[in-house]
């Protein structure tokens, strides 16, 4: 008789307070990113920041992933510290060139044009370009070639030391891009989805270098010209101010999306998987994207 009088009280108990056993929608779109996501072969990182209520959602959060190009946004935020600093200004000239020295040997190596999605720089060896259209170029465009250029200006130790002091402590841009060489020996830039949130967050909220130089970044980042993962399937007034990162086997999107009446939220998506599984993929992440935004939408 005991036993059913306890029994009562708390199936009592929880019907009528409810907060006790019903999700919230917070739980609800993880479980709904978690099935959207479940892709035999592929792995993900995910990180998600209301960045009004300060709501946040994670998934494998710390998983270490190859950059990609998602490395050129701390090469960014690198080139933006060191003009505040005035060791340049970001409206001085350098000359383009295609040599570079591997971080294993110091030995010489190129870059291949074909391997690039810019193009233009590559007929313009030997000219000058300035320091921030080189940066533009390395964001939009996602250039190799102004990406090796910007960070043998900055140098990696001195982007890796301002990505701990900004507290992204699991980001390691340890090299510029097809270094052969470091590559084969696994001294590649890697990221986690916890730290690019750290990153964009940062940088929504003006913190990072200053304000004005945060701005002149997010300017940048909202040219980004490869949409096909964050911005894939939002309406298209829909501003994003992102990186993308690619290469075989690897689709990356991290960034800040602004709502219409003025809020805004970060989002990063990052994933490793099979070759034949990269359509799959992109589509599923974007499908991720539109959750986000779905709840967004909704009444908090």
């Amino acid at each position: 008789m005991n036993r059913f009088i306890i029994s009562a009280f708390w199936l009592l108990l929880f019907s009528q307070t409810g907060c006790m056993i019903r999700k919230t929608p917070l739980d609800d779109l993880k479980f709904r990113i978690e099935k959207k996501l479940f892709i035999d072969s592929a792995q993900f990182g995910v990180a998600f920041k209301d960045l009004k209520t300060g709501a946040t959602l994670l998934l494998h959060e710390k998983m270490s992933f190859h950059a990609a190009s998602t490395m050129k946004t701390p090469v960014l935020i690198e080139l933006f510290r060191q003009a505040k600093e005035g060791n340049f200004a970001m409206t001085d000239s350098i000359e383009i060139k295609n040599s570079f020295k591997s971080i294993v040997d110091g030995s010489q190596y190129s870059l291949d044009s074909t391997d690039d999605s810019e193009f233009d720089l590559y007929k313009q060896i030997g000219q000058k370009k300035t320091i921030a259209d080189l940066a533009y170029n390395m964001i939009i465009l996602s250039s190799n070639l102004a990406t090796n250029m910007l960070i043998e200006l900055v140098t990696a130790d001195s982007v890796m030391k301002t990505m701990k002091k900004l507290g992204a402590n699991d980001i390691q841009v340890r090299r510029g891009v097809e270094d052969n060489k470091a590559f084969e020996k696994g001294l590649n830039n890697t990221t986690t989805a916890y730290d690019q949130m750290l990153l964009y967050n940062q940088l929504a909220k003006e913190k990072i270098v200053d304000s004005t130089s945060s701005k002149e970044m997010i300017r940048i980042l909202l040219d980004q010209r490869f949409n096909k993962i964050i911005p894939a399937e939002l309406p298209k007034e829909t501003k994003v101010a992102h990186k993308t990162g690619a290469i075989t086997g690897v689709q990356h999107d991290a960034g800040i999306v602004y709502l219409p009446e003025g809020r805004k939220y970060v989002l990063v998506l990052l994933s490793k998987f099979k070759p034949a599984d990269e359509e799959k993929v992109i589509k599923a992440m974007a499908d991720v994207s539109k959750l986000v935004y779905d709840y967004m939408q909704k009444p908090q």
